[in-house]
C-alpha cells in the first residue's frame, strides 16, 4: 500500500491537483462534496492516505476508520442533515468492482436531505 497514487483522482483531489468543495479537512482525512449527487447533501470523506478499498483495511486502520465513523453524522449535521431520528443520513462504502466501486480509493458517500432520492 502507497501513501499516494499518482494516478488516482481522489490522491489528485487531496494534493490540490483537481479542485474540489471541501467539506473537512485535517492531516489524516478530507471530506468534499461529490460532483454528481445522489441526495441534497452528498459529500465523500476520504483518507489522505491511499488504501484502494474497504478489502485492503488493516487492524492498523481502526482509528481511522473509527474517526470517520465519528466524524460522519457532524458533518452531515452541518451540511443541512436533519437531526436523528426523524432526518437523519446514510453511509454507503462501496468496494471492489462487484460492490460498485468505481474510483480505488477508500471512500464513504455520505448522503441525507429529504427523499426520494435518485439513488439509494
Amino acid at each position: 500500500m502507497n501513501d499516494h497514487d499518482p494516478n488516482c483522482i481522489f490522491c489528485k483531489i487531496i494534493a490540490g491537483q483537481i479542485p474540489s468543495r471541501k467539506v473537512y479537512e485535517d492531516d489524516e482525512l478530507l471530506a468534499f462534496h461529490d460532483i454528481a449527487p445522489w441526495a441534497p447533501v452528498h459529500f465523500l470523506m476520504v483518507p489522505k492516505r491511499h488504501i484502494a478499498s474497504m478489502a485492503q483495511l488493516t487492524e492498523a486502520d481502526q482509528a481511522l476508520m473509527g474517526r470517520m465513523m465519528v466524524l460522519a453524522p457532524r458533518l452531515a449535521l452541518e451540511q443541512g442533515c436533519r437531526p436523528y431520528p426523524e432526518g437523519g443520513f446514510r453511509i454507503v462504502v462501496n468496494t471492489g468492482a462487484e460492490g460498485g466501486q468505481e474510483v480505488h480509493h477508500l471512500h464513504l458517500h455520505v448522503m441525507g436531505g429529504p427523499r426520494p432520492w435518485l439513488k439509494g
